[in-house]
């Protein structure tokens, strides 16, 4: 591995030679187009959807049960990766999204319908999950193709897609299903059109730079050999156990403490809006600190954040926490890609490194609520589930860190 031509990244040599890539060229920035548009529909969708679940007026289930259609959606869009990294490697994305942008905007507008807590499961939960799974990982990949050392700010742009539907959705579900006459059905359709416009402006706009993988193992299962990668998964498998538990938990805190049942939905709304500002501030950070050490210090901050939530009983101190945790969040969520991404020794290698890694994660974005929810139910407190976010936003980025070191060291 050779050290970047840029001195002042201070990850140069934990990472692989610089590839020659046309940066800032028309085609990279409509690849960073078409990762906005399909971040914005896969997690936005989750952000927003299981609010919609609760308000139908046909839903009898429990937020634990809704949180599982959620934890399905996060498991099959990271798991998805599995078979459309390494297809992305050696097809290209076109081949992948198109056919998969039609299945998702099929999930939303059977979602639509659905009437029963089996149908949401089998539409919003597996087939929008699948789906989106299907759909992200090439986007994603895309960009991280056609940047190097603008890599960062390109994923931070892209990824604020996401961050945006957070602050949209929740707003305009609960206006069209509690200030019209539309209903359920046809509030939903109508942010499903919405998606399909974005869904065809991503399937026009994305493209590849790289000459198609052929040959080999689909899966490259030498990148487990190295330390950078390695720690870095497994310190990201910790992050994102805790990475969800405050999007969905934050509601339900705030009402406990006798927040009005409107602002405590709304809370969630603003934490997407801090998520959009550290996306965005993020890639610039990093391109100065380095994207493995900008990476560990926001997940740090996070697992700070979730303690203070233990002593935090007031409406201005939920929206403080709103937005500083969002903040911190949304550079762990814009950057972690990239970070994997520089672990690849080839750029045709990326979406296998991408794909394996998002399996490894969907694990632990199936089973973080969950876990957490049972915490809750067992000891009758939001305190386990705040402590359990911080325990594990804090050890897995000081496992990154260490695979940062491990990494620079044995070059």
């Amino acid at each position: 591995m050779a050290d970047l031509e840029n001195s002042k990244n201070s990850d140069a040599e934990a990472i692989p030679a610089k590839p020659k890539l046309l940066e800032g060229s028309l085609k990279g920035w409509l690849a960073v187009l078409a990762c906005w548009c399909i971040m914005f529909n896969t997690f936005g969708y989750i952000n927003a959807f299981g609010y919609a679940d609760v308000q139908n007026e046909n839903n009898d289930q429990s937020d634990s049960n809704i949180a599982w259609i959620g934890s399905l959606q996060v498991f099959f869009m990271f798991s998805g990766g599995l078979v459309s990294g390494p297809l992305m490697d050696r097809y290209g994305p076109k081949v992948i999204i198109i056919p998969c942008s039609i299945l998702f905007i099929v999930s939303v507008m059977l979602t639509s319908l659905g009437t029963e807590y089996y149908h949401f499961m089998l539409t919003q939960g597996v087939l929008g999950g699948v789906s989106n799974g299907l759909t992200y990982t090439p986007t994603i990949t895309a960009v991280n193709q056609y940047f190097f050392e603008k890599r960062p700010l390109a994923m931070g742009i892209a990824s604020s897609g996401s961050s945006l539907a957070g602050v949209i959705f929740p707003i305009a579900l609960n206006r069209l299903l509690n200030n019209s006459e539309l209903g359920f059905g046809w509030s939903v359709r109508i942010l499903g059109f919405l998606m399909m416009v974005l869904s065809i402006i991503a399937c026009a706009s994305v493209s590849s730079n790289v000459t198609k993988r052929t040959g080999g193992p689909l899966l490259l299962w030498k990148a487990w050999k190295q330390p950078a990668y390695t720690l870095q998964i497994t310190g990201l498998f910790l992050v994102v156990w805790a990475m969800f538990i405050p999007f969905f938990y934050i509601p339900g805190y705030a009402q406990s403490i006798s927040i009005d049942v409107n602002m405590s939905n709304y809370l969630i709304a603003i934490l997407n809006a801090g998520s959009l500002i550290g996306r965005l501030v993020g890639g610039v950070v990093a391109n100065r600190l380095g994207q493995f050490n900008t990476l560990a210090g926001a997940s740090i901050i996070c697992g700070i954040l979730n303690f203070c939530w233990l002593s935090i009983h007031s409406l201005g101190g939920m929206v403080g926490f709103s937005v500083l945790l969002g903040f911190s969040s949304g550079i762990v969520i814009g950057l972690f890609p990239a970070t994997i991404a520089m672990t690849a020794t080839k750029t045709n290698e990326i979406g296998s490194y991408l794909g394996m890694g998002l399996g490894v994660l969907s694990i632990s974005g199936l089973t973080g609520t969950p876990i957490t929810g049972a915490l809750i139910h067992r000891y009758g407190s939001y305190d386990p589930a705040m402590i359990f976010a911080g325990v594990c936003s804090i050890v897995g980025a000081v496992i990154i860190a260490g695979g940062r070191v491990y990494s620079v060291q044995s070059n």
